[in-house]
């Protein structure tokens, strides 16, 4: 069964960037799995499906892959690049983009 390490991208709803300093390790694995007749929601048998491992950093991660000889891969985050900005620059007089409304 193969495996991601990736740091995970902060939620859209917010500016925070908190949930975006760990690494996780997440088992990739077939999605196909049985519709439980009672409630209809999909139920498997695989509990590598509902882990998802975290770590301080990429190197603590790879080295737990390698000692359990999990076969991974290793997906480097997009670094953003964010603008500092006040709010009072929105009504700055010599604005360089103009209003859109």
């Amino acid at each position: 069964m193969l495996a991601k390490i990736y740091q995970p991208s902060p939620s859209a709803m917010t500016s925070g960037r908190g949930q975006s300093k760990h690494w996780v390790l997440e088992f990739i694995g077939e999605r196909s799995g049985e519709i439980d007749p009672l409630t209809g929601t999909q139920r498997s048998t695989n509990m590598h499906s509902q882990l998802d491992l975290k770590f301080e950093t990429l190197e603590e991660a790879v080295a737990y892959a390698k000692a359990k000889n999990i076969p991974h891969q290793v997906i480097q985050p997009q670094k953003v690049k964010r603008i500092p900005r006040s709010y009072a620059d929105n009504f700055a007089f010599d604005r360089k983009l103009p209003w859109t409304h």
